[in-house]
């Protein structure tokens, strides 16, 4: 192939993705009024979730959100059948994208937020589907054509525009200006004015400690009085070397039915995710929705092996940083 054929071919793919944003500019109209208005005085979570490319967008698109002013996360299609709807609450407001609307893997949190009366927000292109039709406000996106016929291109590139509009929308609607930006994206001397995980961890006995060595049976119990999801690992050095979640429990519990059994040693996960004391909340929470985990451990820079707190995403999200 020359040059210029593959030239033509880049210039083609733009054009295709600048139609559907041009008829994506047509469907801008109440709905899309109400979403804003009802995101920017939402006073508690905004969540989104999709399902493979249009869970990459609803990632990106709670980072935009979260980075002016309105607290928001991305949730796991999978993991939400498996526990992770809990996170979920009724001052919430849910984003679903879907551009057949039709997603098999959200069918759960549809039905969990129409019965928990959860405000839904569809983004989805086929008005008779199940995600439109359950919709509380509906954001309509073109039916497109998409790049080479086969990979999700223009779809995304309409779901990120209108993800993009929403968030900025928001922002203006909230008047969140230079000084609330700044705030969230610290440079120089801003820095020492922000919190940072240290401020809002948990530590000394909050913090879920559990020794390698452990029985299941008596894992799972302090796991449920914990009430925090997690159990911190350690090894006799008191060393932080795994963790444990009760995503992880469920999903050995549906296959297995010897957990009681087994070790702590045996179930754990290696390495936990860690982060310096330091390190700016908001970045913890960015961190957290790339990794799609809900908690981090927290280390000073003396011993990264030695955990002095927990913070959980929650944590931040009631601290309103994002």
């Amino acid at each position: 192939m020359n040059k210029k054929k593959i030239e033509l071919i880049g210039k083609d793919i733009i054009d295709l993705e600048i139609k559907a944003l041009q008829n994506l500019k047509k469907n801008i109209n109440n709905s899309f009024s109400k979403a804003v208005t009802q995101i920017a005085k939402c006073n508690s979570k905004v969540i989104l979730c999709g399902v493979g490319k249009s869970g990459l967008i609803a990632s990106k698109i709670a980072a935009t959100l979260s980075s002016v002013g309105t607290p928001s996360f991305s949730l796991s299609a999978g993991d939400s059948s498996h526990g992770d709807l809990g996170m979920i609450s009724k001052k919430d407001i849910l984003i679903l994208l879907s551009y057949s609307g039709q997603t098999n893997e959200l069918k759960n949190i549809i039905q969990y937020a129409n019965r928990n009366k959860i405000l839904l927000i569809g983004i989805v292109s086929k008005k008779n589907s199940i995600l439109y039709k359950a919709s509380d406000i509906k954001l309509l996106i073109p039916e497109v054509k998409e790049a080479g016929g086969m990979v999700p291109t223009s779809s995304t590139t309409t779901q990120l525009a209108l993800g993009d509009a929403i968030a900025i929308g928001a922002m203006y609607f909230k008047k969140f200006g230079r000084l609330d930006f700044k705030k969230l994206h610290p440079a120089g001397s801003l820095g020492s004015q922000l919190r940072t995980v240290e401020d809002i961890m948990l530590v000394g006995n909050k913090i879920p400690f559990i020794n390698e060595n452990l029985k299941m049976k008596k894992a799972l119990k302090i796991l449920s009085n914990k009430n925090l999801g997690i159990l911190i690992v350690q090894n006799k050095k008191k060393k932080t070397i795994g963790i444990i979640t009760d995503g992880q429990v469920r999903r050995y519990n549906e296959k297995n039915s010897n957990l009681h059994l087994k070790s702590v040693k045996q179930i754990m996960t290696k390495n936990p995710i860690s982060v310096d004391k330091d390190i700016l909340a908001a970045k913890a929470l960015s961190l957290m929705n790339a990794k799609k985990i809900t908690s981090l451990c927290i280390y000073d820079k003396k011993n990264k092996f030695k955990t002095i707190g927990v913070v959980h995403i929650h944590n931040i999200l009631q601290s309103n940083i994002s």
